[in-house]
């Protein structure tokens, strides 16, 4: 378990942080951004847990934990190296990937199909949970960007690609099951 009895630690004064294996790099590398922005999602997706309640809750509970195991995986470069350390690093897992997948299934299963693109918005929590998915969307951005620099997880890319998916289709579902989406009207204000 971690133990935190200091929060400032002065190490970082110069623009730099340790990564998980305890390298130093900047504070704006490609790695830093990446698990940033999914730390940044993650308190999105607190703000969007005020409007949930019952099994919406849960699930966005069960994503915020996943979301730190992802910042763990991206932070601790040289999968290569995982075999020879004293711990197994924290990675993520296909089985949350088809967690996702499976919710997503679930959820999609009460929807009726589109037949246009939808705007963000509706209600407070479909519009809350729209702004996830887009915060999503650069964490992979960031992170696809580092995989051309760097070895990182494709779990970790994989889940991020599902969680915007999730994260549209549950705005769907607090949108009255998609019958208050707000639809897109194309070229409709001209």
């Amino acid at each position: 378990m971690v133990v935190l009895n200091k929060i400032y630690t002065k190490t970082g004064d110069s623009g730099e942080t340790s990564l998980g294996n305890g390298d130093r790099v900047a504070k704006h590398s490609l790695r830093v951004a990446a698990y940033g922005t999914t730390d940044e999602l993650n308190s999105f997706v607190g703000l969007a847990r005020l409007s949930a309640s019952g099994d919406m809750d849960d699930m966005l509970t069960r994503i915020q934990n996943e979301l730190f195991d992802i910042g763990a995986d991206l932070c601790r470069p040289d999968m290569e190296k995982d075999g020879e350390l004293e711990y197994t690093p924290l990675r993520m897992i296909v089985s949350q990937v088809d967690r996702l997948e499976s919710e997503i299934d679930a959820m999609n299963a009460k929807l009726a199909p589109l037949r246009s693109f939808i705007l963000p918005g509706g209600s407070e929590l479909a519009t809350k949970l729209h702004l996830c998915r887009t915060i999503s969307r650069r964490a992979e951005r960031i992170a696809t960007e580092l995989s051309e620099h760097e070895t990182i997880n494709p779990v970790a890319l994989r889940y991020l690609n599902r969680l915007s998916d999730w994260f549209f289709v549950a705005a769907r579902i607090a949108n009255n099951d998609g019958n208050d989406d707000v639809l897109w009207v194309p070229g409709g204000t001209r």
